[in-house]
């Protein structure tokens, strides 16, 4: 029993960061990658034109997401109200 815990939990943490958000993504999304003047690099992933995420990798810090979660092709304040629409990658090996 002193074993199993610890194993289930080490299970469900490497089931968490077995895929990435851009595997996470339709077949067909188109990644469109510009750099802004500060250094950051924004990627922004269209699904038939319509806007579905955005990674940002800036110059420091850590990358993060940002996803359309009301489908409407626009990512803005409407799509907070279920909760944050900004997500860090938290483990990766």
């Amino acid at each position: 029993m002193r074993i199993a815990l610890p194993f289930a939990l080490t299970l469900a943490l490497a089931a968490c960061t077995t895929a990435s958000p851009e595997e996470m993504l339709a077949q067909n999304a188109v990644p469109a990658t510009r750099t802004e003047a500060n250094g950051d690099m924004i990627t922004e992933y269209r699904v038939n034109g319509r806007l579905t995420m955005v990674k940002v990798v800036p110059a420091r810090g850590p990358t993060y997401y940002i996803y359309d979660r009301n489908g409407d092709g626009v990512v803005n304040d409407a799509d907070a109200k279920g909760g944050p629409m900004t997500y860090y990658r938290l483990f990766s090996w």
